[in-house]
């Protein structure tokens, strides 16, 4: 078969599927363009996902007839005057958008200059049906309607209208936390889903647009290295979901989807998250456009940096050292529903007169007392529950000197109880002191090691040959960690000593765990993220068990070391250690807000 050039039409409708898979693609770059032409307000109008009608109004700059007619052709663009592509500033730079959505759907587009008529110019599947003169207010308005009506190998691929709202959505929200600077405003179905003002704080409209409990529970990102700037927010490790999708991205003011970044704020978070939660995260990275190619994607939602690895470890290094500074601050607010969780009981009444004569409890309703039927789980205790105290040989110290209260109790040998000024703290001591553990073995790998207990008999480990030889290649930095293991024979290793943070450690399950670990991170870390994975499976091993009981000073002594221990407000896998209950919240439970 003999080479022919593609008609303009096919030419088009090829280039539309590289830029237009769906809805939400041409909905992107129509607001992208109305960014670029300096909008100060936009707003989008959609019926059912996008698939029926997209109607996209700004009050940007606008377009002349000629310049209209121009946009509609391909590789057409206001945006490179000149042949610096690797200089651009705007969203859209390569002139496919229109024509593309054009020739796969029925597009209006009106405009109007300041100071100048308006035209409107009418493209039904890459055909001109009509233009002419239109009356709107300075600006632009693009109206697209029945996308892939005439393409159905296309349209059969689309999702349902409400998927496609969801990635429509996605869309505006995040050009709407890129440029705080401009009013959004988006309709769907004739449903108002928000209307933002420009002028707004970053982090406030991303907490608007993500989760308005983002803005108790997140980090201000401020970091700056050589000629690279990142900020935004960045969630509490205990606030999290558990998809990925809440992670935004943008490079120069451009909404990204890098697999760079997102890996980079994976390892940010990695010891501080479960493997199947993830943080809220919007963080804006800006440097010069030398650094970074934007024209690697047809949809420009990738990016290529001249230097990945000083944006990687500004990433890592910047957001590890700002939630480290955080200390033990954990999420703070009562779950959904607690205090409906709270029932309230009628009040037993023990009167020697009825409880003798029935030997059933007496309870008092309404202000008349009467004989209750005996309930399966009430008996008459033999021993009355007794409260644990102890002498104070030194005056209790005062709650206001300490975030985290004053211990008073322990309940179920797992929660400690501490009253601080403002509330009622209780403690997940586990949690707490699994994470303190971890924190002792890397301030130990980050100095001169971690203290050695030696074992008086030493114990022999049986393992296959290969988790040895992982074992006995990591044995320098497990020494590092206080684990002193050298090989015994093909199949087993001889452990000398163990960390004195972890007490008296079962070394056998110790020893395995940590293979296990070498085992499972082999392949995708490097040693030194491996060894951190180590250590953290070594705190739980030498963490205070629940159902130990402590006594007070323990207790003052575990609360005192998390108020100074960095990133103690979760444990080792996320979850938070400590939850307080502010003075508001405990007079609603006992009805006296």
């Amino acid at each position: 078969m003999s080479i022919r050039r593609l008609p303009e039409s096919l030419v088009n409708r090829i280039a539309a599927g590289e830029v237009v898979e769906r809805p939400a693609a041409a909905l992107k770059e129509v607001v992208e363009n109305a960014i670029d032409a300096g909008a100060r307000r936009i707003a989008v109008r959609l019926s059912e996902g996008g698939t029926l009608q997209m109607v996209v109004e700004d009050d940007g700059c606008g377009m002349s007839p000629a310049d209209l007619a121009l946009a509609l052709e391909r590789h057409a663009t206001s945006k490179l005057p000149d042949e610096a592509i690797e200089n651009v500033a705007t969203l859209g730079f390569r002139g496919e958008a229109l024509p593309s959505i054009a020739s796969v759907a029925r597009l209006t587009i009106e405009s109007r200059p300041a100071g100048a008529c308006g035209w409107r110019r009418l493209v039904d599947n890459g055909v001109l049906v009509e233009e002419g003169p239109a009356a709107l207010p300075p600006g632009t308005r693009v109206t697209i309607t029945d996308l892939f009506a005439r393409v159905p190998a296309r349209r059969k691929f689309l999702r349902s209208a409400r998927s496609e709202y969801a990635a429509a959505l996605d869309v505006i929200r995040r050009l709407a936390m890129a440029r705080p600077d401009i009013a959004f405003a988006l309709e769907h179905d004739g449903r108002r889903i928000f209307d933002l003002q420009a002028g707004q704080d970053r982090a406030e409209r991303v907490a608007l647009l993500v989760d308005r409990a983002l803005a108790g529970n997140a980090i201000l990102v401020d970091l700056e290295r050589e000629a690279v700037r990142i900020s935004g927010v960045a969630s509490l490790p205990t606030f999290n979901r558990g998809v990925a999708d809440h992670q935004y991205l943008f490079v120069n003011g451009r909404p990204v989807k890098d697999r760079l970044l997102v890996g980079a704020l994976r390892a940010a978070y990695a010891d501080l998250l479960a493997r199947d939660r993830h943080p809220l995260v919007a963080l804006f990275i800006d440097l010069p456009g030398s650094e970074v190619d934007v024209n690697v994607h047809p949809a420009k939602t990738e990016v290529r940096f001249r230097d990945p690895a000083l944006v990687r470890g500004l990433i890592v290094g910047g957001l590890r050292r700002t939630l480290n500074e955080q200390g033990f601050r954990s999420v703070q607010r009562p779950a959904a529903g607690m205090e409906a969780a709270w029932q309230a009981e009628p009040v037993a009444v023990p009167t020697p007169a009825f409880g003798a004569l029935f030997g059933r409890p007496v309870e008092q309703v309404a202000g008349e007392l009467h004989v209750a039927e005996a309930r399966r789980d009430w008996a008459a205790p033999d021993v009355l529950p007794q409260g644990r105290a102890e002498v104070a040989l030194t005056p209790p110290p005062v709650s206001s000197d300490h975030p985290l209260g004053i211990a008073r109790g322990q309940i179920a040998n797992t929660y400690i109880v501490a009253e601080a000024d403002d509330g009622l703290v209780l403690v997940d001591q586990h949690a707490a002191h699994e994470r303190l553990v971890l924190e002792g073995l890397r301030a130990g790998l980050a100095g001169q090691g971690v203290a050695v207990q030696g074992l008086l008999l030493p114990e022999v480990v049986e393992l296959d040959e290969p988790a040895c030889d992982r074992l006995e290649s990591a044995a320098g930095e497990l020494a590092r960690l206080g684990v002193e293991l050298e090989r015994f024979g093909p199949g087993a290793v001889v452990v000398r000593g163990t960390p004195a943070l972890l007490g008296n450690p079962d070394a056998q399950k110790l020893v395995r765990d940590i293979a296990d670990d070498l085992a499972g991170y082999d392949a995708a870390l490097g040693l030194a993220e491996r060894i951190d994975h180590v250590a953290a499976t070594m705190a739980c091993h030498g963490s205070v068990r629940a159902g130990r009981v402590l006594n007070v000073a323990e207790m003052n002594a575990l609360l005192r070391q998390m108020e100074v221990t960095p990133r103690s407000g979760q444990c080792n896998h996320g979850r938070p250690t400590w939850v307080k209950l502010s003075m508001g919240d405990v007079e609603r439970l006992f009805g006296r807000k």
